[in-house]
């Protein structure tokens, strides 16, 4: 298994983007791949300038994919006013 970490939050050169292109390529029989983002696959043109390999990423993931959708507060935030709360206390 392959997991990709907070793709997209910075824009990908044309080299990254054509290695993610081609990794997916690779691992598109039988092989996991789990990417976590903030991004919405709609929205990956936005980080992945050439608008073919962007198409190309995006058709392969969004045909093959399951797709979890995780809403609610940041977990950061939260931690963030409990250990503020913390300090208060102290």
């Amino acid at each position: 298994m392959l997991i990709l970490d907070d793709v997209g939050m910075r824009k990908l050169t044309a080299t990254e983007a054509q290695d993610l292109c081609e990794i997916l390529e690779e691992r598109s029989f039988g092989k996991s791949t789990v990417f976590t983002t903030q991004l919405p696959l709609e929205h990956w043109a936005e980080v992945i300038a050439d608008p073919v390999i962007a198409d190309a990423i995006r058709d392969r993931l969004q045909h093959t994919a399951l797709i979890l959708t995780i809403t609610g507060e940041s977990y950061r935030g939260v931690k963030a006013r409990k250990l503020a709360a913390r300090s208060k206390d102290r």
